[in-house]
């Protein structure tokens, strides 16, 4: 991998506004309410969205999607029910975890804090790394955090505007620093590039379906 380009930072802006027109909305992230994004967020860890569908679908049908009720629920029921997301025995006491702080603290309390220190609460979670607590800032609580992810890596790596390997926070407040600071964007940009990784830029690269490959540095590799 070659070093990092010195590109302008308004290249992360003219890829949002590339890829927002080439795709359109994305209207992300898939649930009904804000504890079923928080409940996604958990699951979604080190599996595929449709697994974590399959989870939240059983969940429901057992009329479970209430933080007092999987705290509630047995461990080893629960984790029957959350098997289609892998992981279970793992995620259901992450997913006990984090309903316990929702369940002690309230979700309108929880909602009230500063951003900073509502992440510094979440991150206190066991099991809640901070891309989980950034999907739970930004997608439930609407708040202005932008979302790392091993799809916006493999993006912008291939691209040259960063190396791959800098530190989660490291490369959330280059993002940051470069788009304006609104919820609204950053839930776009992030579900777009999620978009772009399963459309075009996959691990194995479909470079003649990107519509970025004019800018992109890795065929060139």
């Amino acid at each position: 991998m070659s070093a990092v380009s010195t590109y302008p930072e308004r290249n992360f802006s003219q890829i949002y506004h590339t890829l927002l027109d080439h795709y359109g909305p994305q209207h992300w992230w898939p649930a009904d309410t804000a504890f079923e994004v928080m409940v996604g967020a958990v699951l979604t860890q080190n599996t595929a969205w449709r697994n974590v569908e399959a989870a939240i679908k059983n969940l429901k049908a057992a009329d479970l999607l209430a933080a007092d009720r999987i705290i509630n629920c047995p461990d080893v029921e629960l984790a029957q029910l959350l098997r289609p997301a892998g992981y279970f025995n793992i995620k259901t006491r992450r997913l006990k975890n984090l309903c316990q702080l929702l369940y002690k603290a309230g979700f309108a309390q929880l909602q009230e804090m500063s951003t900073s220190e509502l992440r510094r609460q979440l991150l206190a979670v066991n099991g809640v790394g901070p891309e989980t607590a950034d999907d739970i800032l930004l997608y439930a609580f609407q708040r202005p955090v932008f979302v790392i992810d091993a799809y916006t890596r493999r993006i912008f790596s291939r691209f040259g505007l960063v190396s791959g390997n800098e530190s989660y926070e490291v490369l959330r407040t280059r993002f940051e620093g470069s788009l304006d600071a609104s919820a609204a964007i950053y839930n776009e940009y992030h579900a777009l590039i999620v978009q772009h990784a399963k459309q075009a830029c996959r691990v194995k690269p479909a470079c003649n379906r990107c519509v970025l490959h004019s800018r992109c540095e890795y065929p060139d590799k």
